[in-house]
């Protein structure tokens, strides 16, 4: 694996898109894969820069046999960020994408990140609130766990395209060799929250039962500035759940974090 010291990523190819002007805004989606924060990243393009990987492996996309954890993410995506010399960089992380971003802000030495939006988050140990273990339930018992509203975004496997079937299985196989051992979190990072002191704004689904809101609220407490929203009536994915509110609370943030002015 490529050393924090030495970052030249020859074998990796990032997917990406772009879209928008003004702040950079980089956008990690979670487990269920970029589809997941389209709509959020095309809200956010309106005001903003916004950069949206596929984390590699899910999708189709390559992944390199050395790219086996979140940290290995974590480090390509800040590697990315400052071989394109952004600043002032907002980083949006839904679910396993919020673990991406507090391990990116956690490695950040340069102050390229100014700001943090975590959308239940996963990516730490909480005592009491452990982490569900979608290895091991079933489609709908993973959306029994995910949603407020499970019978409106459920979707039954029997009903699935093959191909489309396909793709779900082998982005969970992807998170499985990322994410799956120790499950979902790094025993180690909790304890370095507390050196990050950019704002970071914890967004949660009243309703989460993946991650409840109470694992939320130790979350939030463990970082240097951190702070906890609560959405009402919604799950794992308040953004698609409840997206008016969700936007206005991520926007606030993006107006409330920026340490610079941008071009329109």
């Amino acid at each position: 694996m490529p050393t924090d010291a030495s970052l030249t990523y020859a074998d990796l190819s990032l997917t990406v898109s772009e879209a928008g002007t003004g702040r950079p805004v980089l956008v990690l989606h979670g487990g269920g894969g970029p589809a997941t924060v389209t709509g959020l990243a095309q809200h956010l393009s309106r005001t903003a820069h916004t950069i949206t990987p596929v984390h590699p492996g899910w999708d189709g996309t390559p992944r390199p046999a050395w790219l086996t954890g979140v940290e290995d993410l974590a480090r390509v995506y800040l590697h990315t960020l400052r071989e394109r010399e952004l600043r002032d960089v907002l980083v949006v992380g839904s679910s396993l994408g919020g673990w991406i971003a507090a391990d990116m802000a956690a490695r950040d030495s340069t102050g390229t990140i100014s700001g943090l939006v975590l959308i239940d988050a996963v990516g730490v140990e909480v005592d009491a609130e452990p982490i569900a273990d979608i290895f091991a339930l079933d489609a709908r018992g993973v959306a029994e766990l995910s949603w407020h509203d499970s019978d409106r975004y459920y979707l039954d496997p029997a009903g699935i395209a093959g191909d489309e079937l396909a793709r779900r299985q082998a982005n969970m196989a992807t998170m499985r060799v990322l994410a799956g051992d120790p499950y979902m979190h790094d025993p180690e990072l909790l304890p370095r929250l507390g050196r990050i002191q950019v704002p970071t704004l914890l967004l949660w689904g009243e309703s989460d039962r993946v991650v409840t809101p109470a694992y939320g609220a130790a979350y939030a407490e463990a970082f240097g500035d951190g702070r906890l929203e609560i959405v009402p009536e919604a799950g794992h994915l308040p953004h698609i759940e409840q997206p008016d509110a969700t936007y206005a609370l991520i926007e606030a943030h993006l107006d409330r974090t920026s340490t610079r002015s941008h071009p329109s």
